[in-house]
């Protein structure tokens, strides 16, 4: 697989629309789609301000990873509700990580600062995708139990409430 350059974008977006709204499949995928790992697969990144990121630095956590890109409309409209739920869940054990498929990070950047987006953002490559199974279309989002173990995978236009149900679900319990 190739990184999504400007000439897989139309690609990607005829991927898009060919997609259903959302799909949450378990670890193992669907038939018919990509073998999501049952752990997800560690990574190391530089965030866009240069500090190091490391997947399994979260452990304890419960991480929504998202595969997204400046030019994909359903990403961008997922990234200010994603804000939201890491100011109120993350103090419960929420972590949102983005990984972006864009190909350069300027954009990414302007991007963020109009934003304000308050949780990491690595710069993805095909060679990351494909530890993931594979992106072939955007945004993708995994959500990642405190063990490190992928429990679902979101992928198309997203279903907000839904996932927001399944974060509220699979927060780790308060400690005693």
């Amino acid at each position: 697989m190739r990184a999504l350059g400007t000439g897989s974008r139309a690609a990607v977006a005829l991927v898009i629309g060919l997609l259903p709204p959302l799909t949450a499949t378990p670890a193992r995928g669907a038939p018919g789609s990509h073998t999501v790992p049952e752990a997800a697969p560690d990574f190391v990144r530089a965030d866009l301000a240069g500090q190091t990121v490391r997947l399994r630095d979260y452990r304890g956590k419960l991480v929504l990873l998202s595969f997204w890109a400046t030019w994909c409309e359903p990403c961008r409209a997922e990234a200010p509700r994603f804000s939201d739920w890491q100011r109120q869940y993350g103090p419960k054990g929420l972590q949102v990580l983005g990984i972006s498929m864009d190909d350069n990070a300027s954009a990414v950047r302007t991007f963020v600062r109009e934003l304000r987006l308050p949780y990491p953002i690595v710069m993805g490559d095909a060679p990351l995708a494909e530890q993931f199974g594979g992106v072939l279309g955007l945004p993708l989002t995994f959500l990642i139990d405190p063990a490190g173990r992928i429990v679902a995978r979101f992928r198309g236009e997203p279903d907000l409430d839904r996932i927001e149900e399944r974060i509220r679900a699979s927060l780790p319990a308060p400690p005693r």
